[in-house]
């Protein structure tokens, strides 16, 4: 009898568990609108291709499968979130199984990355991290597998795993590479005295080889995109700050994986699986000599999670039920009280009370500090959820004060690529052609030239130096949700140039390529 044949009712508590979070996320998806960056990944399922500025090409298929299969609503749009969230939990759930964990083992495991705020956070919208934490904890079970089978067929599964985790964020060569090196410096080195490993590398290598092609054929512009993260956000990333957030971004539930840290090293009965504490600390170190973000770390954490809820099993097996549930309820209520703060589950108006609440009598502020350093009503991912509509609506009024015969001679100019992303998600809608823009991958497409007889310019500050180039500078609108980040951004309609503004765009496009 197979593995899970044996364990199909613990199989069948991990589909429920996988089945709460999939309901979480499906009451929170259509609440607000789309975040900026979803705009942005929409935009790149238009103009699929082996790579982008800020990403591998993973997330752009994904946004041309959903528009082509469920359309481009918002639901549609987080569905692949959703579920690749989902999965996380159920490979939580599996890993338990694979390292000797039973029922109360995976209620603990499965239950703390449902309400991890940092898995809620990070999960709900349509970006490239959610898929990076799935191919983290998918690399990580085929490892166990392989450890626990010794099938060799678990290391090409790694491959692909791997191949495919590549494709979808470069953070993924780190989580891969200190599994290796956590088993090489294990006692399960002899393990890797195998030619499957050879054959699990080439197939993430070929997976990965079209993405690799593109990015030397474009001049490596990952290298671009890395410094600019730097110069901008990167370098303010303190060692100490890493490790103190690395401890707080899972809130209560840090009761949960530290237990499971401490467990993997400590263990006589799963010592082979060491090299997965080991594993955790070399991916922290690579992030902090490389000055990663501390998100970029979040796929280490359900296979930590595992090993927590066999840890609590073991330390709680002899206590009587009753205090077994009261002690995981201290552990997990704080956490279930950061839901509204980190996925809109609630309507924005109940929410904006909570965080007042919150914010006047429990003290819990520093989810509403945005990167200006400054304290706002909502969080910062909430604001960049709102305001969209009223760009496009904007961009679509002064747009049609353009006289009929002067449409082919005018251009929309977005400033961020939000901006743009919203006018090309509406302009279907509102029959708008598609926003010329130089920010992120938008200036992969974006045109050598266009036509500048008037120009619909969308910016959150007023165009001073372009408006000495045209006779008429015409404010349309602005976005006037208060709570919204792009609050202010500004829709002006520019009409009839008095001298060459081409020659400025142009300047600026090629800095985009240097």
């Amino acid at each position: 009898m197979s593995f899970y044949r044996r364990n199909k009712k613990n199989i069948r508590l991990i589909i429920f568990f996988t089945l709460v979070k999939v309901t979480l996320h499906f009451i929170a998806n259509n609440n607000y609108g789309f975040h900026r960056d979803e705009l942005l990944y929409k935009a790149l399922g238009e103009h699929v291709d082996w790579g982008f500025k800020e990403v591998p090409p993973f997330v752009a298929g994904l946004s041309w499968i959903t528009t082509h299969l469920f359309g481009d609503s918002l639901f549609a749009t987080r569905l692949f979130s959703t579920l690749f969230g989902a999965a996380i939990v159920f490979l939580t759930g599996l890993i338990v199984l694979n390292l000797g964990g039973k029922r109360l083992a995976i209620i603990i495991a499965c239950t703390a990355v449902i309400v991890s705020p940092s898995f809620l956070a990070s999960q709900y919208l349509f970006q490239p991290v959610v898929f990076d934490q799935f191919f983290w904890t998918l690399t990580a079970y085929f490892f166990i597998r392989y450890i626990r089978t010794r099938e060799a067929v678990n290391i090409y599964y790694s491959g692909i795993s791997i191949g495919f985790g590549m494709l979808n964020k470069y953070s993924m060569a780190f989580f891969a590479l200190a599994l290796i090196v956590a088993l090489m410096i294990s006692a399960q080195r002899k393990l890797l005295v195998n030619r499957a490993w050879l054959i699990g590398a080439l197939i993430a290598f070929l997976i990965f080889l079209p993405n690799l092609l593109w990015q030397i054929n474009n001049g490596l512009p990952v290298f671009r995109h890395m410094k600019e993260l730097r110069g901008t956000q990167l370098n303010y990333i303190s060692p100490v700050d890493f490790g103190l957030q690395q401890l707080l971004i899972h809130a209560s539930v840090l009761f949960i994986w530290l237990p499971g840290l401490v467990y993997l090293f400590l263990s006589r009965t799963n010592r082979q699986y060491r090299f997965l504490g080991i594993a955790f600390f070399l991916t922290l170190i690579m992030l902090i000599v490389l000055k990663g973000k501390v998100y970029y770390s979040f796929g280490a954490y359900p296979m930590l999670f595992a090993a927590g809820g066999i840890a609590f099993y073991k330390l709680m097996k002899n206590l009587k039920p009753v205090l077994n549930y009261t002690i995981l309820a201290f552990i997990f209520i704080p956490s279930f009280l950061f839901l509204p703060i980190v996925i809109p589950i609630l309507p924005l108006a109940n929410t904006l009370k909570f965080f007042k609440f919150s914010a006047e009598k429990l003290n819990l502020k520093f989810a509403l500090k945005w990167e200006d350093q400054k304290e706002h009503a909502t969080t910062q991912d909430y604001a960049d959820m709102l305001g969209w509509n009223e760009i496009a609506e904007n961009v679509t009024k002064a747009y049609k004060t353009i006289p009929a015969d002067d449409k082919d001679s005018s251009t929309i100019f977005a400033n961020n690529y939000g901006q743009a992303g919203a006018i090309d998600h509406y302009r279907k809608k509102y029959q708008l052609p598609a926003a010329v823009c130089l920010s992120s991958s938008y200036a992969l497409w974006s045109p050598a030239s266009f036509p500048v007889k008037h120009i619909v310019y969308v910016d959150d500050e007023y165009p001073d130096t372009l408006g000495t180039f045209y006779k008429s500078v015409v404010k349309i609108g602005e976005v006037e949700n208060q709570f919204a980040r792009e609050k202010g951004t500004a829709i002006y309609l520019l009409s009839y140039p008095v001298k060459d503004i081409m020659p400025i765009y142009q300047a600026q496009r090629k800095l985009m390529f240097d």
